[in-house]
């Protein structure tokens, strides 16, 4: 596998430049690559290239081919690098590219699972501990780092990051002067490796040996990252499935469904995709998904259905007049005059909806509704 630096196409001289050279992931210059990856059977890292996006300000964008020319991995840069030293350096990268909206999984390839990121993201270990957090073995670093900065922080970030993750780190580099206004530290790394060799079983061994990420204190800390996944398994809600058709929203850890006997237009149910009774039996790091996966529910709902007010409640036991064994979180955008204008009279309705003689929706109508709402979720 080859692995490139970050502005693999090109380092431009003003802001004009970086913005109007920039190009398209399917064009000459990365077929170029695919061409070669194919002819060769190996794979490619592309660390950074200016990927256009219509008349908007290009990503930055590091591209993994395999060995038949094929995208494997595609990963925007999260975090721009905007640094003013007086009289020594001013780079906005804000100002030219336009940061990534998503985490990118790690992915597999000849030399283990590879975690994205590029250049600066090197100073935020949350993105690290999450690629290690979901199988990485290799943390890549594709950058052009300053000559100030990288003086002074280089090489001790990604020794850090090899060690605190129990990965090994590739690091391509640019180096040298570009042109008048920028020069890059260059020194590209690789931590833990000797002569390039990477030693999969070792890397095992070693988390085996000190397994750091099972003595973390979750109780005290946890890292929670705003992760989506794609609706298409149907889940469990307690001893009842629920086909993919009726999910219109899910993360790591939970999943929004739509009612079958909602008390009240807009009524949907957020839980858990892990079964659990009671909602001390959730990780703090599923609590903390679970919520914030409802307030972005909510937010949808109350944009979609025109209201500035939601009930969001837990019925968290039999006795508070929960009906389901597995926790759930009712949103139900609220307008004046429901249930007669008496707003505690939500919490009786919702404690008999899934016992009374309700008509029960057809699967049409909540089929309809959630894809509803899965659209709306994609501009909330």
């Amino acid at each position: 596998m080859i692995f490139f630096p970050e502005c693999v196409d090109y380092v431009g001289r003003t802001r004009e430049e970086e913005v109007s050279l920039a190009i398209e992931e399917g064009g000459e210059f990365i077929n170029r690559f695919r061409d070669l990856a194919k002819k060769h059977g190996i794979w490619i890292s592309l660390g950074g290239f200016h990927r256009k996006d219509g008349d908007k300000l290009p990503f930055n964008t590091h591209l993994v081919l395999n060995g038949n020319g094929e995208t494997a991995a595609r990963y925007d840069k999260l975090h721009l690098f905007d640094l003013e030293i007086p009289g020594k350096v001013r780079l906005m990268e804000s100002e030219f590219s336009k940061a990534g909206t998503g985490m990118v999984a790690p992915v597999e390839t000849p030399v283990g699972k590879l975690g994205l990121s590029i250049c600066y993201d090197i100073r935020f270990p949350e993105l690290s501990i999450w690629n290690r957090k979901r199988g990485a073995q290799i943390l890549s670093f594709p950058s052009a780092f300053t000559v100030n900065t990288g003086l002074a922080h280089w090489e001790t970030l990604l020794r850090t990051r090899a060690i605190e993750n129990q990965c090994y780190v590739v690091a391509a580099a640019q180096t040298g002067k570009h042109n008048d206004k920028r020069s890059s530290y260059g020194h590209a790394m690789r931590v833990g490796m000797a002569f390039a060799e990477i030693d999969l079983d070792y890397v095992d061994e070693l988390r085996q040996m000190q397994p750091v990420y099972s003595h973390r204190r979750g109780e005290l800390y946890s890292l929670h990252v705003n992760e989506t996944r794609a609706t298409n398994e149907e889940l469990k809600f307690a001893q009842h499935p629920i086909k993919p058709d009726f999910i219109f929203a899910r993360s790591a850890h939970s999943f929004a469904f739509v009612n079958l006997k909602p008390v009240l237009d807009g009524h949907v149910l957020v839980s858990p995709v892990r079964v659990a009774k009671r909602l001390n039996d959730l990780t703090d790091e599923e609590t903390a998904d679970l919520f914030v996966l409802c307030k972005k529910v909510q937010r949808m709902l109350e944009s979609h259905h025109n209201v500035d007010s939601s009930t969001v409640c837990v019925q968290d036991g039999p006795k508070s007049g929960q009906t389901v064994e597995h926790v759930h979180v009712h949103i139900l955008p609220r307008k004046a005059g429901d249930f007669g204008g008496s707003s505690d009279t939500v919490y009786q309705e919702l404690s008999k909806h899934d016992v009374d003689d309700r008509k029960p929706r057809t699967d049409e109508q909540m089929a309809a509704e959630a894809a509803t709402y899965r659209e709306k979720l994609k501009n909330c």
